[in-house]
Order: C-alpha cells, then structure tokens, then sequence
C-alpha cells in the first residue's frame, strides 16, 4: 500500500515539474510513511509515497523493466504476483527485486495495455512507456483504491487522493454542486466527477492510455449477471463446496505479506467467514479488532465475544464513544475528502489508529459480502416488492415487510399501513433502474431542501439518476433483476462510499491497508451465475455462504439476522449537551450565507431541534452530517484551513 503522484506532459515538461511531484507526493505521506521514491524525464514526473509490505529492502518505486524504458509506480497489492513471476520468468523476463510491483512492468512488455486483466488485486497503477511515450492509468475492478486526475496547461496531472492536485498551481480549489447531488442521493459520487471541480475521479475497471493516438479509455471488467435465471445453478451443497474452497484461496492470495496481517472481527457473518478461514486454513496467526459501542443500538462485542472464542484469537476491542466521533469528524473529511451522510466511517478511522499502534499495518475484512451474495435488506425489499407487484392489493405480501429492518430502533416497516404505502411506490416498473434503490434514495435526497436556494433551482434539472443511467452497459435492462439491483449497489454504495469513505481513506489515513477477499473478482464472477434462491432464499440472505460455513461457525453466527455497521449520528456532537464549537461556527447563519451551499433558515430549525433533544428521524439526521461534512470540506479543503475537535 502506497500513495502515488504524477505529471505528464504532450512535449517537454516545466522545469518546476519536478518539484511539483514532490509537493504532491508529500500531501499524501499518510500513504507511505516508509519513504519516497521519484522517476523524471523530459515528459513524465512520478512520484511514490511507500508502506513497506512486501519485499521490504528491495522493493522501492518506481520500478523499472531491464532496459529502463517502462516504470510505474503503484498503490496497492498483486496478490497473485508469485504466479505470474514464475510465467514471466519462464517467458524470459529478468527481476531485479522481489516485489509484486515488477510483476507489472513485464506484463506491460508481455500484454500492452491489456496488462491489468492478468492482475488478481488491488490497485492504481501509473505506468509510462518511455519509447511509445505512452502513459497508463488503471485501477482495480472494484475501485478499492483511488485514482484521480486533472489538467494542468496542457498536460495531466494524477494522484491518489485529491488534496496532491490542489497542490498545483492553477488547479481550481472549488466544490461541485452536480457532484455533491449526487452524494446527498446515492451516498457516493459517481466517476467520472469528483467532489471537486474540473477533478476526475477514474471508475472501477478502467484503463486510461494518453499517446501519440491520443486519449482513451476501456473498461477490461465489470460486473456481470444473466439474462435468464438457470437451474443448473441449483446444486446447493455442490456449490457451498466450491465457494468455501474459491474463498479459502481468496484468503491465503490476500494474506501474503512480509509483516504481520491482521483481521477486523464485527460479530456479523462475514468478517467471521474471514476470520475462520485464517484460523483453519492457514498458518498464518490470528489476530483480531473490534469495535465496541456504548449503545445497544450500534453495539455487537456480544456476537465478537462470542467469535473470539471459537476462534481462540488475540483480541483487542476499541471503545468508541460519540464525543470521540465528534472530535475526530472534521480529520475525517480531511481524509475521505468528499461529504458523508453517516458518521460511521469514523469509528472505523478511530479503529485504524489503534491497529497501527499494535504495529500492524494490513487487516482483512469481510466487506463485500453483502454486494456478492444478496446480504442487505434492500435486496429483501426489492424481492418483496416485485412479489407484491404482481398482486398489488395484498394484505398479506404487504405484511412482508415487517420482517424487514428489525435491527433498527424506529423501523419504517413498524407501521404497516405506512410501510405499504411507502414501498409500494413504483411498484408499475420493477426494471426501473433504481428499483431496489428508490428507497433509499428518496430518502437522502430530502436533504436538498436544505440547500441555497439557487442550487435547488438548477438542480431540478440535473437528475443524479441520468449519469447513473448513462453509465450502465447496454444490456442492463435485460438482466434478472436481483442482477440489476446487485450492479447499481455495486457501482454506488460500494465502491463510492464503503470502500472509499469508509474503507480505504479511513484505514490510510493511520497507514493501515485493508484487504477485501470477498471481493476477489472469481467469487464475485461465481457469485455472478448463481440463481438468486441461492442468494436470498425466501427471504433469508446469503444462503450459500452460510450453507458453505455450517459447521465451522457457531450457529448463532450463522443464523443471527443481518445488521449492518453503523455509529450515532447527530446525537454524537451533543453527547456533551453542547455542539462543538466548530459545528457552531460552521452552521451559524453568517457561514452558511457567505459560503452559500446551504440555505440558512432550514439549517437552522435543524440545529434548534437537534439541541433541544428531539427525536431526528433517519433523513434529518443524514441531512445533519452531510451539511457539517459539507462545510468541513470547504473549509479544510477549498479554504485550506485547520479544523480540529
């Protein structure tokens, strides 16, 4: 894991190229605080921050082929490196290191710019072609690990998070609105925006080529799903077989390390999948994190407790409290650098800290499970709501829905004439791209009512869900449609939010990598064929993984019903009573007006319930987090001021 900076030009480059790699690469030294690396010519600056993983003395980048013309610089793992060393050795190619990232230099000699589909990882790769003057961008399928680029005069710019391109002189510091719509209704911006303006986020399973042909971009791989359920998939146990073996490989690919590997343990099914099969399948010693909270609401140290002694393993748990997510919000947004509509990601940022301070710098955890294999009440709602449309007026597939959301304190499944009514919206169009979504992103969208004014205005006519649609392949609308939800929660909340904002900001941010087996791209392509009964059956979810883990996890591991990661809200900067000064000062009426995102009357009713103590239902409380995360990114990163807790 690493942080990677750089600068390509058409013709020569500035003579301040060179210092403005350095600039870049600095800004992100919470990436690697191992040491940095430089590569220039007349064309190309690259820069690389490292975090000593894998071969520790030889391993530095950039890294070069036998002659010097091909060198790349890389954030990320290539945990299949050992095997594809051992094919280009036996194709000829010579190594002067044993590190993964040579294995990328010679793939590019073998493969062109078809390299990245031979790569079993997580990654973001800038590789220059010194004699073709060809620069490569690319990025892992699932979007683990973050790329961003920008135009600077006539060349690019490109780096792993975006505070390195502010660095630059005449990069615009100023947020998009468009952009920032789509985070107050999908939770994530889509790519190719960013947060920032005239800054481009790369999307999942793209390559970027910039040569004398000119510019282009490909996807080598996506998400894919039938058109047609096929009961060849029906063999349960035949394929809990398979699936426990392909994941047993994913875990032994992804513990391959040259310093000690750790794993997140939540007390839900699958970071014990993970867990269970380091303790069983490897020799690798088991070493686990948690969190803990002080609410029966967010808390599950019950289920950990239980987990640590099946599993034998040294265990250290992190109490969280919420004046602790209040004091560490505002170093959030610094890292995650995008607005948020939950706090959760900070509990986890806070959990980072203290793997660090074990001297651990890489955890394996089980997200992605939930996108695989049908793990959230979304996917639930969805089967229930095409059931109901088939019969709109019953009572009793109405009903349904009351076994939904039973984790949450005010459920909106607990009034069942409501909840009918609620999710029976939409019901006339169940190919509708957003089917399983609308939901949810109804209700975040209803934060728009806090911004200015002007922005709503404009906003009634950028429709978040057209790029969302522009973006789909062109056969989406034909695919099951447990297929077609699982590819939007894929290409919205996953890879824009949980594994960004929530996965690899918050655990870089403490110099820590997190590894993700479930999304290993074969169990996702197996997962992919399988009919849906064996993702959702009735309306139990993740039936294949818990059929491929009975026996090995406790039963109440297994059959505990889902309950998602989260963390307090607003209540967490009121914990004292009082809201930290920086949320006074960021949300008082004369910031609000001279920064002009937020229209101040709203903001302020808002505020007035939130300190009087009255119940803040699930779209206020976004709202609340998402306007504070809002400013705090203006101010730390447009302003470029200090915020602290």
């Amino acid at each position: 894991m690493c942080g990677i900076a750089g600068l390509w030009y058409p013709e020569a480059a500035p003579p301040e190229a060179r210092q403005w790699s350095r600039l870049m690469i600095e800004a992100v030294q919470h990436r690697g605080p191992d040491g940095f690396g430089f590569y220039n010519d007349e064309r190309v600056a690259l820069a690389h921050a490292r975090l000593s993983i894998i071969d520790l003395s030889t391993g530095d980048q950039p890294i070069h082929n036998e002659d010097r013309t091909v060198w790349t610089v890389f954030n990320g793992e290539i945990f299949n490196y050992v095997e594809l060393r051992a094919d280009l050795e036996a194709r000829g190619h010579q190594f002067y290191t044993r590190s993964d990232t040579e294995v990328i230099v010679h793939l590019y000699e073998e493969f062109g710019e078809r390299f990245p589909e031979h790569l079993n990882g997580q990654f973001a790769i800038a590789l220059w072609d010194l004699r073709n003057r060809r620069l490569v961008l690319t990025r892992d399928r699932t979007g683990i690990r973050p790329l961003f680029h920008t135009r600077v005069g006539s060349g690019l710019a490109f780096a792993s998070e975006v505070k390195s391109l502010l660095t630059l002189p005449g990069v615009k510091r100023a947020l998009d609105i468009d952009a920032l719509a789509q985070a107050f209704t999908f939770w994530s911006i889509l790519p190719p925006a960013s947060a920032f303006e005239g800054v481009e986020s790369m999307a999942p399973g793209t390559t970027l080529v910039i040569d004398a042909q000119g510019r282009r971009e490909q996807c080598y791989w996506d998400w894919k799903f039938p058109r047609h359920v096929c009961s060849q998939t029906l063999d349960a146990d035949r394929l809990a077989d398979e699936l426990r073996e392909l994941m047993i490989d994913a875990v032994r690919l992804q513990l391959r390390a040259d310093v000690p590997v750790g794993a997140y343990l939540s007390g839900g099914l699958d970071s014990s999948v993970i867990a269970l099969l380091i303790r069983r399948y490897t020799s690798t010693p088991l070493r686990t994190f948690s969190l803990e909270f002080e609410d029966a609401e967010f808390d599950e140290s019950g289920y950990q407790d239980r987990m640590v002694r099946h599993l034998g393993s040294e265990h250290t748990r992190v109490m969280c409290r919420k004046g602790d997510i209040a004091r560490e919000f505002p170093r959030l947004i610094r890292h995650v650098e995008t607005p948020v509509v939950r706090t959760a990601p900070t509990p986890l940022m806070i959990l980072s800290g203290h793997v660090r301070e074990q001297k651990y710098k890489v955890v394996l955890t089980g997200e992605g499970a939930d996108e695989v294999f049908g793990g959230y009440d979304i996917f639930k709602e969805a089967k229930i709501r095409r059931f109901l449309a088939r019969a709109p007026g019953s009572a009793w597939r109405g009903s349904l829905f009351s076994r939904l959301y039973g984790y949450l304190q005010h459920s909106p499944t607990m009034a069942g004439q409501f909840s009918q009514q609620f999710f029976g919206k939409g019901l006339h169009d169940t190919r509708d791209v957003g089917f399983a979504h609308q939901a949810r992103w109804t209700t975040t969208q209803r934060l728009w009512q806090f911004l200015h004014p002007d922005h709503r205005a404009r906003l009634e006519t950028s429709a978040p869900r057209a790029a969302l649609e522009r973006s789909l392949p062109p056969d989406f609308r034909e695919w099951i449609g447990m297929g077609r939800d699982q590819y939007v929660e894929a290409h919205t909340l996953l890879s824009g939010y949980l594994l960004s904002s929530q996965g690899d900001r918050v655990a870089m941010a403490n110099s820590i990598e997190g590894r993700y087996p479930f999304l290993d791209h074969r169990v996702i392509e197996f997962a992919g064929k399988l009919h849906p009964s064996l993702k959702i059956r009735g309306l139990n979810e993740k039936f294949l993984l818990k059929r491929a883990m009975r026996g090995l996890l406790p039963t109440e591991i297994i059959d505990r019903v889902k309950q998602p990661y989260r963390s307090p809200d607003s209540q967490s900067f009121l914990a004292s009573g009082v809201l930290p000064r920086y949320v006074d000062d960021l949300l008082s009426p004369e910031t609000l007006r001279d920064r002009g995102y937020f229209d101040p009357e709203p903001v302020s009713r808002l505020l007035e319930k939130a300190r009087a103590g009255r119940a803040i239902g699930f779209a206020d409380n976004m709202a609340f987090v998402a306007i504070l995360s809002t400013m705090l990114l203006d101010e730390q990163l447009v302003r470029g001021a200090q915020v602290t807790g």
